[in-house]
């Protein structure tokens, strides 16, 4: 009986952890568009992307300040205060202030580079060496990755903080440049939360299971707003907090590598955006895809909008399912 009402109290836990935060982003925005609207802080449609976008000009932007205010609510409000969800918390709220500057230099200050590479990688160290000294020296965090498949576990010893790094910056730029189409990261990142709390349960990270269920049950309100045609975009103040997001649980579940499979989306955006920019380089001028990152190149082959974003979120369902095949045992 015991094990019932247990079961029961998680259950209704991730259940009251998520309609609190879906009902903090379904109040806000409402409030927020019209406001953001007012203040003339759309987005600016670079004039080399697809010829389809030119009509999103001036659509509002920074919707991130809808789910991660939502996000941390929710948590808070069920789980506390508890160690690992203030950490996770923490490294989702800083990648939140650098989206926030890099929006706000670009829409409101109107320079469409934003903060500089460097600016964004010294704030992101900083994260990444808080996230390993209090995970270190508080929180039992090892310097092991565990190899999905394999299943075994590599001690990379001092390395592992460089490994940290790379999984914070290569997640939020990641995410980061998933955010081209209506709902496109929205959705991704819902199927990859979702993922990452059940992996957080099964990893014995019970906090981490509440935290990641709201960031999933934002990115789901947040579509009510975001799904095509969109009424607001989340920005880099909504994309790198919510790839800081999944990196923190990945890196405090140790599951780091996990986390491509999970985010296989991810994966092939940013690397189609690799091979890109390295193979015109190489070659002069030539390209491999007609555009990047990978949904520009559905979308110039004849693909509708809808059709690349439904087709992505299918992916990450399938690859989020496989993830969880691995270490639900």
């Amino acid at each position: 009986m015991s094990l019932y009402i247990y079961w029961a109290s998680v259950g209704l836990g991730l259940a009251i952890a998520m309609a609190v935060t879906a009902l903090v982003v379904l109040v806000s925005g409402p409030y927020l568009i019209p406001k953001l609207h007012a203040l003339k802080y759309g987005q600016s449609i670079r004039d080399e992307g697809p010829a389809s976008h030119q009509k999103k000009s001036g659509t509002p932007t920074m919707g991130g300040l809808m789910m991660i205010p939502a996000i941390t609510i929710g948590t808070l409000v069920l789980d506390g205060f508890q160690p690992e969800a203030l950490l996770a918390i923490f490294v989702m709220l800083g990648h939140f202030a650098i989206g926030f500057a890099d929006d706000y230099i670009k829409v409101v200050k109107k320079r469409n580079l934003g903060l500089t590479a460097k600016q964004k990688l010294l704030a992101q160290i900083i994260m990444a060496a808080v996230v390993i000294y209090i995970g270190h020296n508080y929180l039992g965090l090892k310097t092991t990755v565990w190899i999905p498949v394999a299943d075994v576990v590599c001690d990379l010893g001092s390395l592992y903080y460089a490994f940290v790094l790379c999984v914070l910056v290569g997640t939020t730029n990641a995410v980061n440049l998933t955010d081209g189409l209506d709902g496109l990261a929205s959705g991704t990142v819902a199927v990859a939360a979702a993922a990452y709390s059940v992996i957080s349960y099964v990893t014995g990270h019970e906090d981490l299971v509440y935290f990641s269920a709201a960031v999933s049950a934002a990115c789901l309100a947040f579509l009510v707003f975001n799904h095509h045609p969109a009424k607001i975009f989340m920005g880099d103040t909504g994309s790198l907090a919510l790839g800081g997001a999944l990196a923190a649980v990945a890196i405090l579940t140790q599951t780091e590598l996990l986390l491509v499979i999970v985010g296989a989306v991810f994966v092939a955006e940013a690397m189609s955006v690799m091979m890109q920019v390295t193979y015109f380089k190489l070659t002069g001028g030539k390209r491999i895809f007609r555009m990047s990152p990978l949904h520009h190149h559905y979308e110039l082959g004849g693909w509708s909008e809808t059709r690349v974003v439904y087709t992505f979120w299918t992916a990450g369902a399938i690859f989020a399912a496989l993830a969880l095949a691995l270490i639900v045992k």
